[in-house]
């Protein structure tokens, strides 16, 4: 599914009609998605999904105030009645004085990089279906597996067209793939269930059915076992498949929607170092066939390679063009797309530094601590940074894995953490963000 000259006309007609009902200044958009998706459990068909949809949102400015909406209906009728409601939506609503599209000077200009982000592979229900069911026979045949959560399979294809009253116009097409399992183990009383998944842009670049199944399997089977342990204070190290939401919070507290409503433990930490000095965290929205990937944010903004974080020094804030005249500062191309709201913030693809060390390595500098491989019900302060979750993994001896444990917590403070932890070399790519383990000596962990 390609963007075509109907979606460009339907916008340029959107435009023209808020303007005629009385917008000072308007942007449209255009998104329609493809989905098919097989899900399998026990071998048996479990469910089979096709969705597909299209819809434009328009945002209409009057002075400094605004309004947003959406619709499914394009034909000529629709969009006429979706800018008049906007507008008049616009007229009635309270004043922002920081609202407004982005400065022409900040915007994307000339030719378009290629980030590959469109394969022509279409699989067919039929496929994903095999797919499916080869992943979760896979998980199966791994010792001490009985049961499974399912197996799934999917492909998505999606474009999005950006137009401005001003001369702005922007498409982008993307298709995903997504492959894994849930397989459950169980031994005696003792029952674990653990996953596998993975998404990719290209078809051909996932991973076998088999090895994704087996790898779910893996982990589940060695979850079976878990013992619970004292409280104490150890060495935590974080796997890398979720070692990205130790940085989540940091993330969500440079944005500049935190800093502006004065809700984030970082808003004064810009220029200063937050994390050790050899770190650093280093944004690429050109990266080919990247989850994240981009050539103009969501209001049409031009982005490029930067460090959001050098030598563990802050350098600066995530913002949109909103956020940045709350901030007085300039817009940095980190505006999303609203389609039918404002525009919000967000990253693109990132790179945190890697060490040296691959996770045996870390446990054997380490000694003994805790391997955690799974986290749930985590709770953040986000003024101070004090943070605690509940989790799962393993507890290690003399660099090796001794025995899996459960029901434990670990809790510290972001900002202490981020200036004691250090990084595996052994990154994972399968999102947006590349991270390898992280491991921070002496955590507070809640225990028996």
């Amino acid at each position: 599914m390609a963007f075509d000259a109907d979606s460009k006309t339907a916008l340029a007609a959107l435009i023209d009609y808020a303007r005629a009902a009385g917008a000072e200044a308007s942007e449209a958009s255009f998104a329609a998605r493809e989905s098919i998706s097989a899900e399998v459990r026990m071998g048996q068909l479990e469910g089979m999904e096709r969705e597909e949809g299209r819809s434009v949102a328009l945002r209409a400015l009057i002075g400094k105030r605004q309004a947003s909406a959406s619709t499914t209906d394009l034909s000529g009728k629709g969009l006429k009645d979706l800018a008049e409601r906007t507008v008049a939506m616009a007229k009635a609503a309270p004043e922002d004085k920081f609202c407004g599209l982005l400065d022409q000077r900040y915007r994307a200009s000339g030719a378009l990089p290629d980030l590959d982000q469109a394969d022509t592979a279409r699989p067919s229900p039929e496929q994903l279906l095999e797919l499916a069911r080869v992943c979760e026979d896979a998980s199966l045949k791994v010792r001490n597996i009985t049961n499974s959560g399912g197996g799934g399979a999917s492909h998505d294809v999606s474009t999005f067209v950006y137009a401005t009253s001003d001369g702005f116009l922007g498409a982008e097409s993307a298709t995903s793939y997504s492959l894994g399992a849930q397989p459950v183990a169980e031994r005696g009383d003792d029952m674990e269930r653990d996953y596998e998944w993975r998404t990719k842009r290209f078809f051909a670049d996932l991973p076998s059915p088999e090895s994704i199944g087996k790898a779910a399997g893996e982990r589940a089977a060695a979850r079976l076992g878990a013992k619970k342990i004292a409280s104490q204070k150890a060495p935590v190290i974080f796997e890398n498949r979720l070692a990205g939401r130790i940085l989540g919070p940091f993330l969500s507290g440079i944005s500049g929607g935190s800093i502006t409503r004065g809700v984030s433990f970082l808003k004064d930490k810009l220029g200063k170092r937050v994390f050790p000095e050899w770190l650093t965290i280093h944004e690429d929205p050109f990266v080919k066939r990247g989850l994240s990937s981009r050539a103009f944010d969501g209001e049409g903004g031009a982005v490029k390679p930067l460090d959001l974080v050098a030598n563990g020094v802050i350098t600066g804030w995530l913002l949109n063009s909103a956020a940045a005249r709350q901030l007085d500062l300039e817009p940095n191309g980190h505006a999303t797309s609203g389609h039918g709201g404002p525009p919000g913030i967000g990253a693109s693809n990132l790179f945190v530094t890697p060490g040296t060390l691959d996770l045996s390595g870390l446990m054997r500098d380490a000694g003994k601590g805790l391997l955690v491989t799974e986290m749930f019900s985590p709770s953040l302060n986000m003024n101070t940074g004090d943070w605690s979750v509940g989790l799962s993994g393993y507890w290690f001896e003399s660099g090796e894995i001794a025995h899996p444990v459960s029901e434990i917590t670990v809790a510290g403070n972001l900002l202490d953490m981020y200036a004691r932890m250090r990084c595996g070399a052994d990154v994972d790519d399968r999102g947006s963000l590349h991270i390898p383990s992280i491991i921070v000596d002496d955590l507070a962990i809640g225990g028996a």
